[in-house]
């Protein structure tokens, strides 16, 4: 069994013995849900395509629990406002705090400043490697560097030799993460990847740039992008080089647009990181410390990565009409 498949074993095993701790748990409540009050603070808007699913399984949890939760974000990516959010959620004394980190500097002292407060933190998404020096409970996600070593080994048992980590927020530490567990998979395979940074503010541009690289240097036969914002100007860099059919394409997360690219045979595959889990569990895991003093001893880590192909596409095409994929 490869490193991966190994992860993903364990995965699996932890996913089921969370589910047999929820079941338990949820019979023993000794607080009102009612009065219970969250706040969740991440560095991605919910206007994004992946954001927005994680903000829809929040209030699924929410309406679950039967807890009240609010959901912030900066307009942009930016850690000095997304520290400011945090630090009003800290002022307003919630009962959770459930937040991404994308960076541990900026937003270490404000998470920290949650905890000395007694406030029970959460993080989720980035921050696996942090959230417990920072006092977290626990971490709900995904390793992003496992995850982007799996795509390395699928994306060298497609043949791909020469690739391309098309980054959007280089310094973002799970990004970051990502392209460098991409590029060590693909060198144990022989192979080499090169980070491309490119500003998704400018998709234009961005596309550009993708199409400048293509036309300097044919050898390069893989585009890993890391997120939909980021498949979606390299997927128009391909058609207009000339090079779908011939250069191989996957992308972190989920979209419409990467599911039917998927299914059209358009791009290889995609790593689920399953984000409304990112959003839904957090809910459960606040309210059942809230009600019943329940702790996880070691990070959730199941809500990825998985893969989406060509041959389980046309199903999660259809979860994701729903808003949950």
């Amino acid at each position: 069994m490869s490193r991966f498949g190994r992860l993903l074993a364990i995965l699996t095993v932890a996913m089921v013995a969370m589910v047999g701790f929820g079941t338990r748990a949820l019979g023993q409540e000794a607080t009102d849900r009612s009065s219970l009050h969250f706040v969740v603070v991440t560095h991605g808007q919910a206007s994004d395509p992946f954001w927005s699913v994680v903000q829809k399984g929040v209030a699924q949890g929410a309406e679950d629990m039967g807890v009240q939760v609010d959901y912030n974000a900066p307009t942009t990516f930016d850690m000095v406002a997304m520290a400011q959010l945090i630090d009003a959620a800290v002022a307003t004394n919630p009962n959770g705090l459930v937040v991404s980190v994308p960076d541990a500097e900026a937003l270490g002292p404000s998470i920290k400043q949650a905890v000395a407060a007694g406030i029970p933190v959460i993080t989720i998404n980035s921050g696996s490697d942090v959230s417990k020096e920072l006092g977290a409970l626990i971490h709900v996600g995904q390793t992003e560097y496992e995850a982007g070593f799996g795509g390395g080994e699928r994306m060298a048992e497609a043949g791909v030799t020469n690739a391309l980590c098309v980054n959007q927020e280089v310094g973002n530490a799970g990004l970051d993460a990502r392209c460098q567990g991409f590029t060590d998979a693909m060198a144990e395979n022989g192979g080499k990847v090169e980070v491309l940074a490119v500003d998704l503010a400018d998709p234009t541009g961005a596309q550009q740039r993708i199409e400048a690289k293509l036309a300097t240097d044919d050898t390069i036969n893989g585009i890993l992008a890391l997120g939909p914002t980021g498949s979606a100007p390299s997927l128009a860099a391909l058609a207009s080089a000339g090079k779908t059919d011939t250069v191989k394409l996957a992308t972190f997360d989920l979209s419409p647009e990467v599911l039917e690219a998927i299914r059209d045979g358009k791009m290889l595959f995609a790593i689920d990181q399953q984000q409304y889990l990112q959003g839904y569990l957090p809910i459960v895991l606040l309210t059942l410390y809230n009600t019943n003093l329940n702790t996880v001893a070691n990070p959730v880590l199941m809500t990825g990565p998985g893969f989406v192909t060509q041959e389980n596409a046309e199903r999660v095409i259809s979860l994701a009409e729903a808003g949950t994929r």
